[in-house]
């Protein structure tokens, strides 16, 4: 059995990551260890980045007496520290187990990353991962940077007043943005980020933290885009891509419906210039009321953000200020009875995603609201901060894994659409 085992990689405090001889890799689920197999690992996509976990300890097998350890010093290098190794995975791949460690005293929160077990095998790096998504949308070896910049430059000459331009180029040339990329080379999605405030203080927000031990990973938009700079942006898009998208709620941005009068303008805008074209929403869909008017103005599809489907989960990560979690069921039937396609945005994270409670709540959750699609998305968070959060929420009891997870959710619901990003029209599937 242990022939199957893919070997243990760690790192020293130089970040330079190296095998581990005579042991192997071990993932976790929940409080559990489980040893990386090459029957439940992958080699690792492009794109995949690696991370070393400071203040933390890894937690390994030991082939030679078959024991978990935790390794805090090289056995074959007396006095240097080792720590533990993690995939912040390429989009498309949900993680089915995080990496086995344990922090150390008074460890500060991780950043803003998904973090999944690696080991190794023949000289490659295995991770423990599902595709769910081949689309290649973010795939970054089709956004030359020479051509991204000409994109930027040709934008930049045919609206040289749109403040919203002057932000996606910042996003695309300072951040890396795939979406903001996209846009300037004429692919797949554009980003319309809009909203400076939001009504939510998620633990993970990667554009505002007021935890001094954290760091939000980009800005957020300073300003609101009026009406037809947005429109600008999303009719210069969908005149120029195939099956185009153009979407309002981004993580540059707090949460679009708190602007829902300006995107009602500039939606109405859009759809006098053009009927071509896919117009989505991401949001935490808290307004219903204004929802409703922007689906009336134009818009075709709805992902909402959802860590949870029970409340005191969703409440526990969201900490929603000024809407309820009934707020947001309203507005996820108000899409399906307007007969627009919903999908939810999924954040999951092995060891809370997996357990019986959650799968189980999430089918019936379907069952009385039939959306179309859901959109599997590696919670960008400390893995263990957030099991620790949600254990002490509500009980959780056996782990089935995210690979039967997702099967036990597709044998429900056999139509539903598993993916990673938002479909354009052609491609709605409806039930």
């Amino acid at each position: 059995m242990t022939d199957n085992f893919i070997s243990a990689v760690v790192a020293n405090k130089k970040g330079e990551i190296f095998e581990l001889k005579g042991y192997s890799a071990l993932g976790m689920v929940g409080r559990s260890f489980v040893p990386l197999t090459n029957n439940e690992t992958y080699n690792v996509p492009f794109g995949t980045e690696f991370m070393f976990l400071p203040e933390r300890v890894p937690i390994l097998f030991n082939r030679k007496n078959e024991k978990i350890e935790a390794i805090s010093e090289n056995p074959y290098k007396k006095g240097e520290k080792v720590y533990p190794v993690a995939t912040f995975n390429s989009p498309g791949y949900v993680i089915t187990h995080i990496p086995a460690y344990e922090g150390t005293d008074n460890c500060k929160p991780l950043p803003l990353f998904s973090y999944g077990a690696v080991g190794l095998h023949k000289d490659k790096f295995r991770s423990a991962i599902i595709l769910v998504d081949k689309e290649r949308r973010q795939d970054l070896r089709l956004m030359k940077i020479d051509r991204v910049i000409a994109g930027v430059k040709k934008t930049r000459n045919l609206f040289p007043k749109n403040r919203l331009v002057v932000h996606l180029e910042k996003c695309a040339l300072t951040y890396g943005c795939p979406a903001a990329k996209n846009f300037f080379i004429g692919r797949y999605e554009a980003p319309l980020p809009t909203s400076q405030a939001c009504n939510a203080k998620c633990l993970g927000c990667i554009s505002l933290q007021e935890k001094k031990d954290l760091s939000n990973c980009q800005e957020r938009i300073a300003f609101t885009p009026s009406p037809e700079e947005i429109a600008e942006v999303a009719v210069l898009h969908i005149k120029n891509v195939q099956n185009p998208v153009v979407s309002f709620g981004q993580g540059c941005e707090g949460d679009p419906l708190l602007s829902s009068d300006v995107i009602e303008e500039a939606v109405k805008t859009i759809r006098a210039k053009t009927c071509e074209g896919t117009i989505n929403i991401n949001t935490n869909a808290s307004r219903p009321n204004a929802l409703k008017k922007l689906f009336d103005a134009g818009i075709d599809s709805i992902r909402v953000s959802l860590n949870s489907v029970r409340e005191e989960c969703y409440n526990a990560y969201f900490r929603p200020a000024r809407y309820n979690f009934s707020d947001v069921i309203e507005s996820i039937d108000i899409g399906i009875s307007n007969g627009k396609f919903v999908s939810i945005n999924y954040l999951n994270l092995p060891g809370f995603t997996d357990t019986i409670e959650e799968v189980s709540s999430l089918i019936s959750f379907i069952k009385a609201h039939p959306i179309n699609m859901i959109q599997w998305r590696n919670l960008n968070f400390d893995p263990l901060y957030y099991l620790k959060t949600m254990y002490e929420v509500t009980p959780h009891t056996k782990n089935i894994g995210m690979k039967m997870a997702l099967i036990e959710i597709k044998k429900a619901f056999p139509k539903i659409k598993f993916g990673y990003f938002n479909p354009p029209k052609e491609k709605f599937r409806y039930k």
